[in-house]
């Protein structure tokens, strides 16, 4: 019985991570840290030639070699993790989970206490600080204590922001913020902050892929924000759909969909010149099917099915991106 109990509280800590989502949030990191890797093997091989005159072919670093790579991906599941926890108790003492749809929540059904819930973001957001220091670290070593310092301080901001989405009596997912924030953490920080990683720099061209990615993130959000417009209405939380109204929403999340694609296709043009190198608009046929099922629904509590559809086609752009470039 007992051990029935724990396996039964594993699943819920399982759930309560809500696994489904770390795909998305990897997804600009993979972006992010394949253009930088791509960029540090061109300027080695482009020292090898001058060196060389040529003669010596750099076979170039693999992404899944990195340790930078793989402790930026750990550093980013654990602000995901840290942010569905953070969202699963502040909707439940809310009792904005009381009457929702979908996926059950932890804190709102009971099976996690709101006191177990809050040690689980206490433990996940000081292992994710410490993965995020020990990257810092290995990025940038005691040379770069400037740009250290500053990652270092984007580190808290972003544990402060995951925390701060649904918990407290001024969370910016209440009054319609949230778009923002995936926007800027899961967009152009995650891209734009992983490719610094590797390089050193950045560039403005950079901001179109990032661009991108904030896009597709953002309108996984905004179709979770559909799907509870009733539920959310009804416990007072203002999500950016509640204040737009669903017609609104629906020509919102089409912009954000083929804003996002039009961002990686000039990145794209302007950088790349083989045909193998466009192989990731596979990924946005579901982007076009998506937008068609949206504008026909007329139960928002039907569209829970897309949210997987186009977080997994973000990462499927991510992964495809990260081959062919």
């Amino acid at each position: 019985m007992l051990q029935k109990k724990r396996m039964t509280k594993i699943k819920a800590w399982i759930a309560a991570a809500r696994l489904r989502t770390l795909p998305l949030s990897v997804s600009g990191i993979i972006v992010g840290a394949s253009a930088g890797i791509f960029e540090k093997n061109n300027h080695l091989q482009a020292q090898l030639d001058l060196e060389y005159g040529g003669i010596v072919c750099l076979a170039g670093r693999n992404i899944l070699e990195s340790p930078i790579f793989w402790l930026a991906i750990l550093v980013t599941i654990g602000f995901q993790v840290l942010s569905n926890f953070a969202n699963d108790y502040g909707d439940g003492v809310r009792g904005t989970d009381a009457k929702r749809q979908g996926e059950k929540r932890m804190v709102a059904s009971g099976i996690i206490s709101p006191k177990q819930m809050k040690i689980g973001m206490i433990i996940t957001g000081v292992l994710t600080f410490f993965l995020a220091t020990f990257l810092i670290f290995i990025a940038f070593g005691n040379e770069n204590f400037i740009i250290s310092f500053i990652f270092f301080n984007l580190t808290i901001i972003s544990i402060i922001a995951a925390v701060k989405y649904t918990v407290g009596k001024k969370a910016y997912g209440y009054s319609g913020l949230g778009d923002v924030f995936v926007f800027l953490f899961f967009g152009l920080l995650s891209v734009l902050g992983s490719y610094y990683l590797f390089t050193h720099k950045l560039y403005l061209e950079l901001l179109l892929p990032a661009i991108a990615i904030g896009c597709f993130s953002t309108a996984v959000l905004n179709l979770n924000n559909m799907r509870d417009i009733e539920s959310d209405t009804a416990a007072g939380k203002n999500t950016l759909v509640v204040k737009l109204g669903i017609l609104k929403a629906k020509k919102y999340h089409a912009f954000l969909l083929l804003f996002g694609m039009g961002c990686a296709i000039m990145y794209t043009i302007i950088n790349y010149h083989e045909p193998l190198q466009f192989l990731f608009l596979i990924a946005f046929i579901p982007f076009l099917l998506n937008i068609k099922t949206v504008f026909k629904n007329k139960s928002p509590m039907l569209l829970d099915g897309e949210l997987k559809k186009v977080a997994l086609s973000t990462f499927l752009f991510a992964i495809l991106f990260s081959i062919f470039i």
